[in-house]
């Protein structure tokens, strides 16, 4: 068995063609067991119920609302899994489509014990980048999810599952988003995938929040730097190429024929095949058969490549495909095998002539009896590993400059983080002085009010005054709490400010204050 718990029947709740595109089915409605007449009351309950879950989980904070949470202290964290801890087994139990990622992550947040969520799903990882105020409920809130999507026991995710709090979060991130934590070190695609992440969590159905968002957006801009001032992406491999890389060391071996004469086929027409089919053009490629369930995107890659041949074929012709090929790269968004060892069999295509099958897609294309069919040799994304390690060595220098620039941003953020703490004692200090503004410019009107000669004009230039005077004596104090370097000093800050203004005391004062006068 693969997994404890995995199947290989499709979701009930949803059907998945060639190119995995999924249809939905309806959400179960809510009934009476038993069949009783539910009465006026029990009924408008549940609706008021159904209406509170959806406005939960639709609704979006205000800018005044995330401030609030960021300032109370919310904690940057980072549970996952990737090529380096998880077999592909269990990474694609976890894969989320794109489309899906803010669902996911308002499902998440959906009882509050998460303030800030988002969702990272590649064939080589899956993370969700999360803030929240009580690490230990937020960590049993995404353990719980994790567990209900993946239909896992919770002890074998822990086998599986990398967790990362703090700065080691926000340091995991800028590597990620640099390339340094890659199958192949310094390869570009996770660079779109992490700026797709922060794209989605600022959307309207995003969960992002400020924290969240300013992260993500900060590792976008690191990965940015890495790529221009190093040479760690000159000569580098994508998961694509490396496939190329490794179907033509093994095509001798496996296949007993030289790779430029093997006859190719993809099955998927995305991004992976466009790579795909550039690498292999670089390798002086003439002809190549795609497979896929329409004929669009296809056709945009034919345009793509005038100098190869590209033979377009529909998902009835797959096996006939198949059939004539010698290595089969599949790199479609199905959540279903499309080749199994029943399907070869089913066929004709067991104990013939050789076939390479080399699976690039998480969840994966190619079932893992594939390698139980004579004369068939299967291959998937960890495969790769070994393939890419020359690569990651002669890029060492590079890596060495590239987490010197990432230790850069990930300290911008982190002393951006720490000065949040700032903020309520900045919020307090406000209030403290409009308050009393407000009681100094009540007395003063109520004065100026008797005289006939002051008209409504001048009284509103008091009330200008007033302000600006405030405002201006209040800059310095707040300046210097946000210019604090170390974490120690900007808390050392707060405690003399809160000291030298008595924040801590205004409520008690202004009550014992008003009774006096009473």
């Amino acid at each position: 068995p693969l997994v404890a718990g995995f199947s290989l029947s499709p979701s009930p709740v949803s059907s998945v063609g060639v190119t995995g595109t999924i249809r939905s089915s309806p959400a179960p409605r809510i009934g009476d067991a038993r069949g009783m007449v539910a009465t006026n009351a029990e009924a408008e309950a549940v609706a008021a119920a159904e209406a509170e879950a959806e406005m939960g989980q639709k609704r979006k904070k205000t800018k005044e609302e995330r401030l609030k949470a960021a300032s109370k202290g919310l904690q940057v964290h980072c549970v996952g899994l990737s090529i380096h801890h998880a077999a592909v087994e269990v990474r694609e139990k976890l894969a989320i489509p794109e489309a899906d990622w803010n669902t996911a992550s308002h499902q998440i947040c959906s009882d509050g014990r998460v303030e800030e969520a988002a969702v990272l799903s590649t064939c080589n990882r899956f993370e969700i980048y999360y803030a929240a105020t009580d690490a230990r409920q937020a960590a049993a809130r995404i353990t719980e999810y994790l567990a209900e999507r993946s239909d896992l026991p919770v002890s074998t995710l822990r086998k599986n599952l990398f967790m990362l709090s703090g700065d080691d979060a926000v340091w995991h991130l800028m590597r990620v988003a640099g390339g340094l934590d890659s199958l192949v070190v310094g390869e570009g695609q996770i660079l779109s995938q992490v700026r797709q992440c922060h794209l989605h969590s600022i959307e309207e159905d995003g969960c992002g929040g400020k924290v969240l968002s300013r992260l993500l957006n900060g590792a976008v801009a690191a990965g940015k730097r890495v790529r221009s001032e190093t040479a760690i992406s000159k000569g580098s491999v994508s998961i694509s190429s490396a496939a190329v890389e490794l179907s033509e060391m093994k095509c001798g071996d496996d296949l007993s024929l030289p790779f430029s004469e093997a006859r190719l086929a993809a099955i998927g027409a995305g991004k992976m095949t466009r790579l795909l089919i550039t690498h292999l053009a670089s390798r002086g490629l003439e002809r190549i058969t795609i497979v896929n369930r329409s004929m669009a995107r296809p056709m945009e890659l034919a345009e793509q490549f005038p100098d190869v041949d590209i033979e377009i074929k529909l998902a009835d012709d797959l096996y006939d495909v198949i059939g004539r090929s010698d290595i089969v790269y599949t790199a479609t968004s199905s959540e279903d095998y499309i080749v199994t060892e029943a399907l070869l069999e089913e066929n004709g295509l067991a104990g013939g002539r050789p076939l390479m099958l080399v699976d690039i897609s998480v969840p994966r294309n190619v079932g893992e009896d594939c390698k139980n069919v004579p004369s068939v040799t299967a291959y998937n994304v960890d495969d790769l590993k070994a393939v890419v390690a020359r690569n990651t060595a002669m890029r060492q220098k590079e890596m060495i400059e590239a987490e010197t620039l990432l230790r850069e941003e990930a300290t911008a953020f982190i002393g951006w983080r720490e000065s949040l703490a700032a903020v309520p004692a900045i919020n307090r200090l406000r209030e403290k002085a409009e308050t009393h503004r407000q009681a100094e410019l009540k007395k003063c009107t109520r004065k100026l009010s008797q005289n006939e000669n002051f008209s409504e004009k001048e009284l509103e230039a008091v009330e200008r005054l007033s302000r600006g005077i405030v405002n201006k004596l209040l800059h310095g104090p707040m300046s210097h709490l946000r210019r604090s370097d170390s974490v120690d000093g900007r808390q050392a800050a707060v405690r003399e400010l809160s000291d030298m203004f008595q924040l801590g005391e205004e409520s008690t004062a202004g009550r014992k204050g008003r009774g006096r006068r009473k």
